[in-house]
């Protein structure tokens, strides 16, 4: 963690991008919270703020506190059984948009590096070949400006940090990470500069598949 983080979220009201009556598709800001964290100043976060106005939200998923876009919630038991089996079996497509540091020479590839939590710095993960989780992250050139590189990534599996944690490996730390990008990386942008762009799964009632985007807020 970068010395001197203070957790001010946005207090702009959330952006719905569907509601019915078994799902509510939301565009979460960046820097705010999924859920509450454990310290009382950390309370304000993206489900609390959709309790207030739909008291039945329930959880799904999780995006990193830093991170913006597509999230889903469900509105009953059922629709959070469904949905988060689908999480679970990996049957969700799930598409980010990143700004990274430098050049990246190819134009495509995949990341394939388990990970494991870097305990004396946790949340920091880490890749490790040994007690590792599989972790697979497919990835594609969008456009580069000769300093950076906008980036379309296609996490396979979802662990905690991994798009991070693999662009950080391939030698290209996301913009404005404050966990794993260092000095010009680091200062080049405000905020992380990664967006959960497109989110796809099937709708827990009729099973028909639905995708939901949100525009790249960078």
């Amino acid at each position: 963690m970068k010395n001197g983080f203070v957790y001010a979220p946005t207090a702009d009201p959330v952006e719905v991008i569907h509601a019915d009556d078994d799902i509510l598709v939301v565009n979460k800001p960046a820097d705010l919270l999924s859920v509450p964290g454990k310290a009382p100043e950390h309370r304000d976060c993206l489900e609390t703020r959709l309790r207030e106005v739909y008291p039945d939200t329930l959880l799904v998923h999780r995006l990193d506190m830093a991170t913006s876009g597509v999230m889903v919630f469900a509105r009953n038991k059922a629709a959070q059984r469904h949905l988060g089996m689908q999480f679970e079996k990996r049957q969700t497509r799930k598409v980010y948009v990143a700004r990274v540091w430098g050049d990246v020479a190819d134009d495509s590839g995949l990341v394939d590096l388990p990970l494991i939590v870097d305990w004396p710095n946790k949340p920091k993960q880490k890749v490790c070949f040994e007690a590792g989780k599989p972790s697979q992250t497919r990835w594609e050139v969008i456009a580069r400006d000769g300093e950076t590189t906008r980036m379309r990534l296609f996490p396979l599996t979802g662990r905690t940090h991994q798009l991070r944690v693999h662009m950080l490996a391939l030698g290209h730390p996301i913009l404005g990470d404050r966990f794993y990008a260092q000095g010009a990386a680091f200062a080049a942008a405000g905020r992380m500069l990664l967006h959960a762009k497109e989110l796809a799964f099937r709708h827990p009632t009729g099973g028909a598949d639905v995708a939901f985007s949100s525009e790249v807020p960078f």
